[in-house]
């Protein structure tokens, strides 16, 4: 573990996993203009205080050291998603995105109550989408009413929904899922039950929902937290050749070759709320040959896709 202090007025949930602060080089070389389309700042606390309402408290995970693996793994650009333990404070992400130099862009968290002015003011800063999350354990249920205003009006600017569920939960979300009125992108495939057949009914779901909505993009990320066998991604000790997260693999190449045109990957660091290991994030982009298996659907996944989302103007 790196130690990673909480700074300010905070204390780490108790067993917090600190993200790791050695992470190897990449085998697999990221194409030019690759794209993190999934990452995060936390903190730190003394600067960017975390919310009361909050379920976790992490360690520090600041800009200078995103940017840093940023450079260390190669890509060129992130996308910074606003973490739970910010609620819909995005101070620390509208700061990241602003110290890029045009090389990030965010995902916010907002309330109802939101002023024209902040969307204006979060789009100048890079904002392109709002996340609604709907995994229970990590945040307090809000109104779907309320989510379909807010998404309504964040459609004018043409911003999309971030959505996050886990699998079991899909058919009852169904219905508000496909009523969205933008495009719609989904973190970590649903988060499917990996130890269930690719062809069985439970996943089966998740692709027709992708086939039968055209607005509807998947995030292939977070072997880590859906893996069940594995083997880990640890310091150094899993690479290419021995597949880490082998049994993950089956579900994201599938929908990378079914929906290359609608696929986003990202690091997931500093990977919060892990329980059981914390990966190299240099092991985990030699994930993604493993997934898409082309120069080609690699270009779209890291490259095309997240710049046509992000960075269309």
């Amino acid at each position: 573990m790196s130690g990673t202090p909480t700074t300010g007025p905070f204390e780490k949930t108790k067993g917090w996993l600190d993200w790791h602060c050695g992470p190897s080089k990449p085998r697999f070389q990221v194409p030019p203009g690759a794209v993190d389309a999934h990452c995060h700042v936390f903190g730190p606390g003394a600067q960017f205080p975390y919310a009361p309402e909050r379920k976790y408290t992490p360690c520090d995970a600041s800009k200078d050291q995103l940017f840093a693996l940023r450079d260390h793994l190669g890509f060129a650009r992130n996308v910074i998603v606003q973490a739970t333990c910010h609620g819909a404070d995005n101070s620390a992400l509208v700061d990241a995105c602003l110290a890029s130099n045009g090389k990030a862009r965010g995902v916010a968290t907002v309330r109802r109550s939101v002023s024209d002015e902040e969307l204006q003011r979060l789009h100048a800063a890079g904002v392109r989408g709002v996340r609604f999350n709907f995994v229970k354990r990590l945040v307090d249920f809000t109104p779907k009413d309320e989510l379909m205003e807010i998404a309504s009006r964040i459609a004018k600017l043409g911003w999309h929904v971030v959505i996050y569920f886990e699998a079991v939960d899909l058919p009852e979300l169904w219905d508000f899922f496909t009523a969205l009125p933008t495009t719609v992108v989904v973190d970590h495939m649903g988060r499917p039950d990996v130890s269930k057949p690719v062809d069985g009914p439970e996943f089966a779901l998740f692709l027709k929902f992708m086939r039968e909505h055209k607005n509807v993009w998947s995030k292939v990320s977070c072997p880590e937290r859906l893996s069940v066998t594995g083997p880990r991604a640890l310091q150094g000790e899993q690479g290419l050749e021995s597949g880490a997260y082998k049994d993950v693999v089956p579900f994201a190449r599938r929908i990378v070759e079914e929906f290359p045109d609608r696929v986003l990957w990202g690091t997931d660091w500093p990977h919060p709320n892990l329980k059981d290991h914390m990966p190299d994030d240099g092991l985990l982009v030699d994930f993604i040959p493993q997934i898409a298996r082309t120069a080609e659907l690699q270009r779209k996944l890291l490259v095309d896709n997240p710049m046509r989302l992000y960075w269309a103007d």
